[in-house]
């Protein structure tokens, strides 16, 4: 079929991944890994890289871990990180823009450059992103430490980190600070919806995660090319240990990685005119980008209504279904976003097309907010080797706050446009629960998790009152945080009080 000259093409993927214990290790800034990955990206379009680079208008940026907070970086940071990666690059484009906090960022802002390709505001978009996170724990306590500090002058649209689209001042407060406990609630949340026990729980999540593992084994990316058994993923050991129920240590996203990925979009004219083959070109079929309620405001803390939008209507744009799908690459920081779509979708873990390209965030890494362009790389590739095929790739970011997704094909297809904002707004508009936030009484477990990260023991709950309003609590008493660990809380009975600090709970 004609593609229309604004058309926007995925033209170019790169990656790269260091390890600390490769023999040619070097301590690579977040700079320089995403020079990297851009760099084979460029080379991966067939064209001539540096006169790509030099033509590059508009370059959007992934934020590092280190900079997603109020906190300092480890051993510094670029200024301009975009544009620090295309001076080394030879390249000086127009916009640079450096993307909010979420795992669904990547996705996302596939959409907006496809948007801005067609109407013209871009020609030719680099999309990067990468994280040092291995190598700042290695040096943390090392006087040999490396200064990662540059200063380079010109345009930058920060976006903010907007952590606190996400957490709140209550949330924190009750210790829901870090992904892991804060995934452990809703994974709980869901047991108890499905009424599956403990055990019962966690082999269904290694069963759903185990096959991901082999992926990561023969990925040359990966930063744990490890495969691990069923049992392996579910027993607890010192190496496997508990990090925050109902997780231990091989469920969890491995974010201290070194890794690097990067695209390249362009709209067909500007393809044809640097001579990118044909071959080279992948379309977006489909996207969507949706955000969900607030946390606490959910009715069903195990479900996700706006994912699920986000999956349908990606294939809705798309005009396929699922069976259609030759590859997906689910985001899978831990396994509820992947049991959501899963259930979205009619999909199983052991389905034969797989439900990762990468490996998983746990085995391929985790690379903060960045992982998603892995695995729009890896779908490109496997698009390219299936001409025709479809891939879908699910995009998660915050307390599964917003989600996005993208299908992939070699065949031409013009840009499409969503009903995400409208989607958006009737996910807004479902019912919520209210919060006493300063709750007295008594009252049950709704959901749950433990802090074994922390140096004391830590149950943190999330609890209803009688009158069905919903409160957050922590507990250090022996007996509750003894339930919490090694027996089944959901729907214990509790006594709730309020304090200067918190709430703090015992069993009733």
């Amino acid at each position: 079929m004609p593609v229309d000259p604004r058309t926007p093409v995925l033209v170019g993927v790169g990656q790269f991944t260091e390890r600390i214990d490769d023999p040619d290790y070097r301590g690579m800034s977040a700079v320089e890994l995403a020079t990297e990955a851009a760099r084979a990206a460029l080379d991966d379009t067939g064209a001539d890289a540096n006169a790509l680079a030099a033509a590059v208008d508009t370059v959007f940026g992934l934020r590092q871990f280190e900079i997603s907070g109020p906190m300092p970086a480890t051993l510094g940071k670029s200024n301009n990180y975009p544009r620090s990666v295309m001076k080394r690059l030879g390249g000086d484009p127009a916009r640079v823009v450096l993307e909010p906090v979420g795992g669904q960022g990547p996705q996302k802002l596939v959409t907006e450059a496809g948007n801005a390709i067609v109407a013209g505001e871009a020609d030719i978009v680099m999309i990067m992103g990468s994280e040092p996170g291995s190598t700042a724990k290695y040096f943390a306590d090392r006087d040999d430490k490396p200064d990662f500090t540059e200063t380079i002058e010109g345009q930058l649209e920060d976006r903010g980190h907007q952590i606190f689209s996400y957490i709140d001042e209550y949330t924190v407060q009750h210790g829901l600070t870090g992904a892991p406990v804060q995934y452990g609630l809703l994974d709980n949340a869901r047991r108890a919806r499905l009424g599956l026990g403990v055990d019962e729980y966690r082999h269904a999540m290694a069963e759903l995660f185990a096959p991901m593992s082999k992926v990561a084994a023969k990925n040359p990316f990966s930063s744990s090319p490890v495969e691990r058994s069923v049992q392996e993923i579910e027993t607890v050991t010192d190496e496997n240990r508990m990090i925050c129920d109902p997780y231990p240590r091989y469920l969890v996203a491995r974010d201290t990685v070194n890794q690097g990925a990067a695209l390249v979009l362009m709209s067909a004219e500007a393809a044809r005119r640097y001579g990118v083959p044909q071959e080279k070109w992948v379309f977006v079929h489909g996207h969507s980008d949706l955000a969900e309620q607030a946390l606490l405001s959910r009715v069903d803390l195990g479900a996700s209504p706006a994912a699920v939008h986000a999956a349908h209507e990606a294939l809705r744009v798309a005009g396929v279904g699922v069976g259609d799908i030759a590859t997906f690459d689910l985001y899978s920081c831990f396994p509820f976003p992947v049991f959501v779509i899963c259930e979205a979708l009619g999909l199983s873990g052991d389905d034969p097309r797989g439900l990762t390209l990468t490996g998983g965030l746990p085995y391929f890494g985790g690379p903060g907010n960045s992982y998603s362009v892995h695995g729009i790389a890896e779908t490109v590739v496997q698009m390219r080797d299936q001409p025709g095929r479809f891939g879908f790739v699910g995009a998660n970011g915050g307390i599964m706050s917003k989600y996005s997704v993208g299908v992939y094909s070699t065949e031409p297809v013009q840009w499409r446009s969503s009903r995400s904002a409208e989607l958006t707004a009737q996910v807004a508009e479902l019912p919520t629960v209210p919060v006493t936030k300063q709750p007295a009484g008594t009252g049950v477990i709704e959901t749950y998790s433990v802090r074994y990260d922390w140096p004391v023991r830590t149950g943190i709950i999330v609890g209803r009152l009688d009158d069905g309003s919903r409160f957050m609590a922590t507990t250090e008493d022996r007996d509750l945080v003894a339930l919490m660990s090694d027996g089944d809380p959901l729907g214990a009975k509790i006594v709730v009080t309020a304090t200067d600090n918190g709430n703090r709970a015992v069993l009733r």
